[in-house]
């Protein structure tokens, strides 16, 4: 059986059709703990109602996560993980010009997460790429709210963005929010990464949910370990985009295990789980940068649970063959070849990756 090229990370069935057993996975960044064991008995015990059809409202998760997110219930949607809001978000927020415009336009950052992108441009918007500068240290430019205009009908940043994992100032967002309100264009921030920072809080823009300008994008993939599961949401400043949302797709779209692992993920228990695997980041990734550093990799960025660098091209092939899968970048629009992402996991298999790295680089393991 022939295995296919993907667009993301994370392709472990690639993998095991090729070589018969898993790799160690660092092309996915997810909670180096997996899922709490209070998600894995939620999902087990809704597994004995599963021949009802899901509640398409969420009723309960999304008053679990009004609670904890500090908004009304009316401002949240959720979805079949964050590439499903993705979608809906390209047909919901069409802008309701009369006539209306026929190719909207998108505003995003290159490089950046693909599914802002492919999700757009297969609704007839017009997607317009910022580049983002090695030199600039991947930052937003400060000109960037100038470049929006009244024909923009969205602007999607991803903060840390993905795969850079750079930040932007919040004097900045701040601009930019304005600036969209201005020309009454939609601000998405997608916030999925934002768990894995140093200081979550003081880099989100969930305080400015009073502008009806704003979504912000969230999902229970990363720092709960949630992949497999498919659970994301979004906050929206105004409480009449969930209903837009919901009638931009399929019913039944967050199946019940799903959001019995999402009521449980928010327990304390499940949010002690997720504030164990970001210690283990905020240890870890000082030290990744440190060994790629030692091995003469300077290129180095990151500031969650992944790194962004650059080094000799084909180094993912050379790690595939040692059991190891790496997240070539080289089709981000704004890199080319010798880029690289790894995840940030438990010291055990960072070692065992550097030792790889070390391998396949032609240096002794323990070479300095």
């Amino acid at each position: 059986m022939q295995t296919k090229n993907l667009t993301h990370g994370g392709d472990w069935a690639g993998f095991e059709t090729e070589y018969g057993h898993a790799p160690l996975d660092f092309s996915m960044n997810v909670n180096p703990l997996g899922m709490a064991p209070e998600v894995i008995e939620a999902i087990a015990k809704a597994g004995l109602t599963a021949d009802r059809y899901p509640d398409p409202l969420c009723r309960a998760l999304t008053a679990r996560l009004a609670e904890h997110e500090g908004v009304e219930p009316a401002q949240i949607f959720c979805g079949n993980g964050a590439a499903d809001i993705i979608f809906r978000l390209a047909q919901a927020l069409k802008p309701g010009q009369t006539p209306p415009l026929d190719h909207p336009v998108l505003h995003i950052t290159a490089p950046t997460f693909s599914e802002y992108e492919t999700a757009f441009t297969a609704n007839g918007w017009v997607v317009r790429r910022h580049t983002l500068k090695e030199e600039a240290g991947f930052q937003l430019g400060e000109d960037f709210p100038d470049q929006i205009t009244e024909e923009t009908g969205a602007v999607f940043l991803c903060e840390p963005n993905n795969p850079t994992g750079v930040t932007t100032e919040g004097l900045l967002l701040e601009e930019l929010l304005k600036r969209c309100e201005e020309t009454g264009t939609y601000l998405v921030i997608d916030e999925c990464f934002n768990g894995f920072l140093e200081n979550p809080q003081g880099h989100s823009m969930r305080s400015r949910l009073d502008s009806p300008n704003l979504i912000i994008l969230k999902a229970f993939t990363k720092i709960h370990g949630m992949a497999g599961v498919r659970l994301g949401y979004c906050l929206c400043g105004d409480a009449g985009i969930p209903e837009r949302l919901r009638a931009a797709g399929a019913p039944w779209n967050v199946s019940s295990l799903a959001q019995a692992a999402g009521i449980a993920a928010l327990s304390e228990k499940g949010l002690e789980h997720a504030r164990k695997g970001r210690a283990i980041i905020d240890k870890e990734r000082p030290w990744l940068i440190g060994q790629l550093h030692a091995m003469g990799i300077g290129r180095t960025w990151g500031e969650a649970n992944y790194i962004l660098f650059h080094s000799a091209p084909r180094l993912d092939a050379k790690l595939r063959k040692r059991g190891i899968l790496i997240r070539n970048c080289d089709n981000y629009p704004g890199l080319g070849e010798g880029w690289f992402r790894i995840a940030v996991r438990n010291h055990e298999e960072n070692e065992r990756l550097i030792r790889a790295m070390r391998e396949a680089s032609g240096l002794h393991p323990d070479e300095k």
